[in-house]
C-alpha cells in the first residue's frame, strides 16, 4: 500500500487516508481524482480490513465506471476485490429495486421505459385525454422529469400548480405514473426516485442497505441533482463513511437537474466535513491554467480553488477572428493540418468543441474535403435507432413472451387502436395473476376488465405473434421474418411517421440490413441448432462490443460537444463560435444563467494539455439569413498577456494557396529526413 500511496502528491495522500469522518475532496480539473478515489478503495480494503463486499463507488458514466473497476482490480489483488460495487447512480437504483421489488409491490420482471417509450406514453395520454397539444410533448416530458428529480410526486405537483397548464401536466404526471404501475413499470428516473421514497417510507429497508453499504464514495458529486443527494444522505445516515469528489466550476448539467449547491448542502447536512482541495494540474500547461483561472473568477465561489501545474508555461492562447463560419471551419481544418506537420502529430492529438452539434456539419464537409480522418463523439449505435428498436421488440417477445418492455413498446406500433385504458387493464390483471402481460391477453378471464371489441383486437394481436413465433421456428425463419414485417406494414408506417419520403426509405434499409445480418448468423453457424433466438442475442453483443471498440478510435479528429468533452483531455484542442448567443447560448441569456455557460467554457479550456485555439465568425447564417455577430464576453474575461489575437481567416483565397503551399513545402522536407 506505502507504494501507492508513494506515487500521490500530499494533497491526494490526506484525502485517501482521511476515514475518520466524511470528506469533501474538491477536485479541480486534472488532478487526479480517479486515483484519489480508486486509491482509497484499496486503502479501505487492504489497510483498514473493511470487506468489498460492504464498499460502494457510484459515478454517472458506464465508461466511469468500467474505468474506476478495472483501476481498483489493478491495485487490489487475488479475491480481495470480490463483492465491491463499483456503478453508476441509476445501476445502483435499479439494483435495489430488483432486490427490494417485492416490498414495493412490484413483479421481478418489472420494465424500464428509456426516454423513447416514456414519450410515447405521455403521447398516447394527451391524445386521449386532449387537453394539451402533443405538440408540447417535449415540454411535458421535461417537467414530468424534473418533478421526478426533485422528489414531486404527482400530488404534490397539482397542489402547488400555478396555472391551468401546470394543472393539465401535474395530471397527465399523475395518469403516466398510474400507467407505469399498471404495466408494472419504471422509467429512468423512477431508479432513483424510487429507491429514495422505498428508504423513506420502510425503514427497516433502509436499515438493512445501510449494514451492506458501510463505506460510499461518490464522484462527479456536482451533478447530483435533489433525489440523487437525498439516496447518498440516507444510504450514509449519521456515520462518517463517505468521500464525495466534486469541482463546482464543472457544474454543467442544471438542465437536466444537476445542483451544484449540494456541494455546500453537505457542510449543513455533515457538520464534521472535512474539505481537502486539490489544484495540481497533471494535464495542461500553466498558461492554460492560469487563462482558466482568470475566467472562472467571473463566477461567485463558496468554495476557492486555483489550478496549478509543474508542466511548463507553454503557448499563448490564440484567438481567431474568421469572416464567416464557411471560412471558420476552413481555418480549423487548415490548422490542423498545418500544425500536424509542424508538431509531428496525429490526427488523434486534436480535437473540436463545439456549443451545440448544428455547428458539426460544416466542420465535417470542409474535413472531408481536406481528407481529414474524424470521428463524432456520441453518434448513435444502430440498435438505438428506433426502428431496430421496434423490430427488435417484435423479435424479443416472440422469443420471450415475458417481456413486458418489448410487448408494451410494439402493441401499438404500427396502431391497433389498443389504448391505454385497455393496456392498463391488462396490466392489472397480469398482476393479479403474477403472469406476463402477453400471457394474459390469451387467458379467458381477461374478458372480465375490458369491453367486447377492445378484447378482440387483444386476441387477434396474441394470436398472431403465437403464430409468427412458430414460423419463426419453423424451416425458414428468415423468411417468417421478413413475413412479419409485412404483415405489420411497417414500410407504410414508416412513411406515415418520417419527415419526409427519403428519411422512411433510409430507416427501411436499416431493417432490411437487420434481417439480412439474422440470416447471415445463421447461414454461417457451424452449430444446425442455432436458433433465431440465438442469432438475435449474437447480433445484440456484437454491437455493444462494436460500441466498445469504438472507444478506440484510432487516428482521427475527435469532434464533440462541450457538455460531452468533460473529463477528456486532447493535447491540442479548438473552441470554435466563440459569440455571443452561442457561447455563452442565447437561452443562458435570456434566462440569466450565464455561470453555467462560463463554466461550460472554463471545462473547454481544461480539455487541452498543450495548446488551445479559439476561433468565432464576424458573420454566420441564421434561420436562412447572414448576420453580423459579436465575438463571446468570455473571450474579454481572458488574461491579456497570455492570449495572442489574429483577425485573420478572412476568405482569401491567396492566404489559402500561401498556407498550402508551405504545407506541401513542410511535408517534402518531412519526406526527404
Amino acid at each position: 500500500m506505502s507504494a501507492h500511496l508513494a506515487k500521490l502528491n500530499p494533497r491526494q495522500k490526506e484525502a485517501v487516508l482521511h476515514i475518520d469522518g466524511p470528506c469533501l475532496v474538491l477536485a479541480g480539473a486534472g488532478s487526479g481524482k480517479t486515483s484519489v478515489i480508486t486509491r482509497k478503495i484499496a486503502y479501505l480494503i487492504e489497510e483498514c480490513g473493511m470487506p468489498a463486499r460492504h464498499i460502494a463507488a457510484v459515478t454517472f458514466t458506464n465508461k466511469a465506471s468500467r474505468e474506476m473497476k478495472e483501476r481498483v482490480g489493478g491495485l487490489v489483488k487475488g479475491s480481495a476485490a470480490r463483492g465491491l460495487t463499483v456503478s453508476t447512480f441509476h445501476n445502483l437504483g435499479l439494483n435495489i429495486i430488483r432486490r427490494e421489488h417485492k416490498a414495493l409491490g412490484m413483479k421481478a420482471s418489472f420494465s424500464i421505459f428509456d426516454a423513447e417509450d416514456a414519450r410515447a406514453l405521455l403521447k398516447e395520454l394527451m391524445l386521449k385525454d386532449g387537453d394539451l397539444d402533443s405538440d408540447h410533448l417535449d415540454l411535458v416530458a421535461n417537467q414530468i422529469s424534473n418533478w421526478k428529480n426533485d422528489l414531486v410526486i404527482p400530488a404534490m405537483a397539482a397542489s402547488k400548480a400555478a396555472s391551468p397548464g401546470e394543472a393539465q401536466i401535474a395530471e397527465i404526471y399523475r395518469r403516466y405514473n398510474q400507467a407505469l404501475r399498471a404495466y408494472n413499470a419504471v422509467d429512468f428516473d423512477d431508479l432513483i426516485l424510487t429507491p429514495v421514497r422505498l428508504f423513506s417510507e420502510q425503514p427497516e429497508v433502509l436499515e438493512k442497505w445501510r449494514r451492506k453499504i458501510r463505506y460510499l464514495l461518490v464522484d462527479e458529486y456536482q451533478d447530483t441533482n435533489s433525489s440523487q443527494y437525498l439516496l447518498v444522505k440516507l444510504i450514509v445516515g449519521d456515520r462518517g463513511g463517505l468521500t464525495v469528489v466534486g469541482d463546482d466550476d464543472q457544474s454543467i448539467y442544471a438542465w437536466r437537474g444537476a445542483r451544484p449547491e449540494n456541494l455546500s448542502l453537505l457542510k449543513k447536512d455533515f457538520p464534521s466535513l472535512s474539505l481537502i482541495k486539490l489544484e495540481q494540474n497533471y494535464r495542461s500547461t500553466s498558461r492554460i491554467l492560469r487563462v482558466a483561472n482568470h475566467l472562472i473568477a467571473h463566477n461567485p465561489h463558496e468554495f476557492d480553488k486555483a489550478l496549478w501545474s509543474e508542466m511548463g508555461l507553454g503557448e499563448p492562447i490564440r484567438v481567431i477572428r474568421c469572416a464567416n463560419e464557411d471560412a471558420e471551419s476552413e481555418r480549423v481544418a487548415m490548422e490542423i493540418l498545418s500544425q500536424r506537420l509542424k508538431r509531428q502529430a496525429k490526427f488523434s492529438d486534436f480535437a473540436i468543441l463545439y456549443r451545440g452539434n448544428h455547428q458539426a456539419r460544416l466542420l465535417e464537409i470542409k474535413l472531408q474535403a481536406h481528407q481529414i480522418p474524424y470521428t463524432i463523439s456520441g453518434g448513435t449505435s444502430f440498435f438505438a435507432r428506433a426502428e431496430i428498436k421496434d423490430v427488435m421488440s417484435y423479435l424479443r417477445l416472440i422469443v420471450n413472451p415475458d417481456d413486458d418492455n418489448a410487448f408494451l413498446r410494439i402493441i401499438n406500433t404500427p396502431r391497433r387502436q389498443i389504448g391505454p385504458s385497455t393496456l392498463e387493464a391488462i396490466g392489472h390483471y397480469a398482476n393479479e395473476r403474477h403472469i406476463s402481460m402477453f400471457n394474459a391477453c390469451g387467458e379467458i378471464g381477461l374478458g372480465e376488465h375490458m369491453p367486447e371489441a377492445s378484447l378482440e383486437r387483444i386476441r387477434r394481436f396474441h394470436h398472431w405473434v403465437l403464430q409468427m413465433g412458430e414460423n419463426c421456428r419453423g424451416d425458414d425463419p428468415v423468411g417468417a421474418l421478413k413475413q412479419l414485417v409485412e404483415d405489420i406494414d411497417y414500410e407504410g408506417w414508416l412513411h406515415q411517421n418520417a419527415s419526409a419520403p427519403k428519411v422512411a426509405e433510409r430507416r427501411m434499409e436499416n431493417v432490411w440490413y437487420l434481417l439480412d445480418s439474422i440470416k447471415a448468423i445463421l447461414q454461417k453457424a457451424d452449430d444446425d441448432e442455432l436458433t433465431v433466438e440465438d442469432a438475435i442475442a449474437k447480433l445484440m453483443l456484437r454491437d455493444m462490443l462494436e460500441r466498445q471498440e469504438e472507444e478506440d478510435l484510432g487516428d482521427q479528429v475527435q469532434l464533440m460537444t462541450l457538455h460531452a468533452s468533460k473529463g477528456l483531455e486532447y493535447p491540442h484542442v479548438f473552441m470554435v463560435g466563440m459569440e455571443e448567443d452561442l457561447l455563452p447560448h442565447r437561452t443562458s441569456i435570456e434566462e440569466d444563467n450565464i455561470e453555467e455557460e462560463r463554466r461550460l467554457t472554463y471545462v473547454g479550456i481544461t480539455r487541452a494539455q498543450k495548446t488551445l485555439t479559439m476561433t468565432w465568425a464576424a458573420k454566420r447564417k441564421q434561420y436562412g439569413e447572414i448576420i453580423e455577430t459579436s465575438y463571446s464576453r468570455f473571450l474579454d474575461e481572458l488574461p491579456e498577456e497570455d492570449v495572442v489575437s489574429e483577425g485573420l481567416g478572412q476568405h482569401n483565397p491567396e492566404v489559402n494557396r500561401a498556407q498550402g503551399s508551405a504545407m506541401l513545402g513542410s511535408l517534402l522536407d518531412m519526406l526527404k529526413k
